[in-house]
């Protein structure tokens, strides 16, 4: 794959006028719980009435995000898009500890090598994506997520953003009836 070749798809989904924007750290147990709740929540305030982007919002203190946050914008780039995307960010949820350090410095994962974690996604989410991976420019994508998420005075996931403002009020263990009537507001 050339530098010329690829497109990152946004991850995005819905078609409605308000805008939901979720900023999630692929292995944050509080943002993979949020994750979890996005086709309920387009299918209680409906696909026609918002939109739902995912802001991926790498943190050091998680070891491997960056490496994962690659993943999964590489993955964005391949056949299917956001739907790869989202396979590989299932996949890193449903298996969240094992790309996790202990106590956010020790434990199994210390030997660990960034081709270790590429190759246990692409075993978990069955989403090829070396080549990918491999695309020299496409830290161009997770420094427009940093960026994006640095500009909006986001630091910590999950957070949540309504029409471009931040809600401090919404929490991933908020139930997705709450999101929704929030949304559907005003």
């Amino acid at each position: 794959m050339t530098d010329t070749t690829w497109r990152a798809d946004p991850l995005t989904w819905g078609t409605g006028p308000r805008v939901f924007e979720i900023f999630l750290e692929p292995t944050c147990p509080f943002s993979v719980r949020a994750f979890g709740k996005l086709d309920d929540l387009l299918a209680q305030a409906g696909a026609d009435r918002i939109t739902v982007k995912i802001r991926l919002q790498s943190q050091p203190w998680h070891m491997y995000s960056g490496v994962i946050v690659r993943c999964i914008l590489a993955a964005s780039t391949l056949p299917g898009g956001k739907e790869a995307a989202r396979t590989v960010m299932t996949a890193v949820g449903a298996h969240r500890e094992e790309f996790e350090f202990e106590r956010h410095c020790r434990g199994p994962n210390m030997d660990a090598t960034p081709h270790d974690i590429l190759r246990r996604i692409e075993d978990y989410s069955g989403v090829a994506l070396a080549e990918a991976f491999a695309i020299p420019d496409l830290d161009r994508e997770v420094k427009w997520h940093c960026r994006y998420a640095r500009q909006n005075g986001i630091h910590v996931s999950p957070t949540f953003m309504i029409d471009g403002l931040v809600q401090p009020d919404i929490s991933s263990g908020d139930a997705v009836s709450d999101w929704a009537a929030k949304l559907l507001k005003g």
